[in-house]
């Protein structure tokens, strides 16, 4: 019969207590994550990751009892990632939280596979202590707007789903190679003839008179380096806004 503390995450039991464990939680995740970064997520497994620390798979059962509990350490490995040195955080409310956005975001660009790793049967449980970290830090910059708390967390969350959708999307664009030519050419073929329909005159618009060099532009401005931090400035000017309308 279990016991309710074999419900309780990982983070809720004590690391084994040996004098000198031969493997550590932060030694286990750092080996997860080098193997998932290299070989993507699929490749962890417990037998790699005990392979990639010159252990026995057993051995590593006794760190951690399942992948489910692996990915938990993974998760928050990654999550300190992405807080920053007290000393190094801004002491204004917008630049503290546009530094969080973009070491969030260039953390989840490091590793991509985190979103098929969050999406899958074993993604981790929530609220390891990196995590917490980050939330805390998050809350930290959104309280010196002066909000009321409920509005703190929301300001908070605004920020995480414009980071986590630009960082999905990089992936995808990144992913997806540009056209071969003969590809290209019937992309542009199937272009010119929807455009000609009159139905889409804001693209036709953008398109101008040669659609094939309109595609080649929407292509250079989706893979254009600086969309992430415009769209983070345009976000915070919206947030500032309501922070003078509050006050």
């Amino acid at each position: 019969m279990s016991s309710p503390g074999d419900a309780a995450p990982i983070w809720a039991r004590p690391a084994p207590g040996e004098r000198k464990p031969a493997h550590t939680r932060e030694r286990i995740a750092a080996a997860a994550l080098a193997v998932a970064d290299t070989e993507g997520f699929e490749a962890v497994t417990m037998r790699r990751v005990a392979a990639a620390l010159g252990a026995g798979t057993m051995t590593l059962y006794h760190y951690v009892r399942n992948k489910r509990e692996l990915a938990a350490l993974m998760d928050d490995a990654m999550m300190a990632e992405l807080v920053i040195p007290e000393d190094e955080l801004a002491g204004d409310w917008r630049e503290g939280l546009a530094q969080i956005a973009r070491r969030s975001y260039a953390t989840f660009l490091r590793h991509p596979w985190i979103f098929d790793h969050l999406a899958a049967e074993d993604a981790p449980e929530p609220g390891g202590p990196n995590a917490l970290r980050h939330v805390e830090q998050s809350l930290a910059a959104a309280a010196l707007t002066g909000l009321p708390v409920e509005a703190q967390m929301e300001l908070v969350g605004l920020v995480d789903d414009y980071v986590w959708g630009h960082a999905m999307r990089a992936r995808a664009v990144y992913d997806n190679q540009t056209p071969g030519e003969e590809r290209l050419d019937a992309l542009v073929a199937y272009l010119e003839a929807q455009l000609a329909t009159g139905e889409f005159p804001h693209l036709a618009a953008f398109a101008g008179e040669d659609p094939r060099a309109g595609f080649q532009r929407l292509a250079e401005l989706a893979r254009d380096p600086d969309r992430f931090e415009r769209g983070l400035q345009a976000l915070l000017d919206g947030i500032e806004l309501r922070v003078r309308r509050a006050r």
